[in-house]
């Protein structure tokens, strides 16, 4: 907690709660008595009503997650997509974030990096997601509950390869914090091994792909990117095959990057 989120909470009128028997405690621990109101992913559009209310008159309304940023995987879209289209002003006080936290320690590229939250819960949608992002040059940031995180890895190491690195973050800033740096098949054995690396609040962290675009002709993507213009990516990456005489199934992977851009 900084000092400025402290002084935020104690001068408020309200603070809405992901769950308030969670924040309590914290709020305690720092001596604020502000009334609080719940506000989750599954509060109906009441309850958005109601903060919206409080803000027409005057009031002043903090959101806080249960841990880390609010909308950063944790609910509060709606209500802040609300209050910016009805001109309340929206101001952030920056703190704790799991995903910005273990990037800066994954000694992975951090100069371009992308977060894609949750994966899908089912293996075969996953591997989808996944395979839309095997070209991606970036580093990629998702959070992952502790029972998927075994099947999670096992899918990563199919479609990416278990050679390309990786790195995970669990239970940040909290008692039994671990980081684990590897392969991601490396990383898959090393929390198979240890049921305690498959518990608590997980981020993964995966480098890109270093070798997206290589053995393509030089001007592949050049092509590929005009004719993306005007047609859809399987058009586009088969006609570019036919001009360049470069690989059907690399080329609309390089697709998929472009359009993931």
């Amino acid at each position: 907690m900084v000092p400025r989120a402290v002084s935020t909470l104690q001068s408020v009128s309200v603070i809405a709660c992901e769950d308030t028997r969670h924040s309590k405690k914290l709020l305690e621990y720092f001596n604020i008595d502000t009334p609080c109101i719940a506000y989750h992913d599954h509060s109906d559009q009441k309850s958005t009503e109601k903060i919206l209310n409080r803000l027409e008159v005057g009031e002043s309304v903090a959101l806080i997650s249960d841990a880390g940023t609010p909308l950063i995987s944790d609910p509060g879209y709606r209500l802040v997509a609300r209050a910016r289209n009805e001109g309340v002003e929206v101001i952030p006080i920056p703190g704790a974030c799991a995903a910005i936290s273990a990037l800066s320690v994954s000694g992975l590229p951090t100069d371009k990096f992308r977060f894609i939250g949750f994966l899908p819960a089912k293996s075969t949608q996953r591997q989808k997601v996944l395979q839309t992002l095997k070209c991606v040059t970036d580093t990629l940031v998702c959070y992952e509950a502790p029972h998927r995180i075994l099947a999670t890895l096992q899918d990563l190491s199919d479609v990416f390869g278990c050679d390309r690195t990786g790195f995970v973050a669990r239970e940040i800033s909290k008692t039994f914090e671990t980081y684990l740096h590897g392969t991601l098949g490396e990383l898959l054995e090393q929390i198979k091994a240890d049921s305690n690396q498959q518990r608590g609040e997980i981020v993964v962290v995966i480098g890109g792909n270093v070798t997206a675009g290589e053995g393509l002709p030089n001007d592949a993507e050049k092509i590929i990117k005009i004719l993306m213009k005007d047609s859809p990516i399987t058009k586009a990456a088969s006609l570019t095959a036919k001009i360049t005489g470069g690989d059907k199934k690399q080329l609309y992977q390089l697709a998929l990057t472009l359009q993931n851009k």
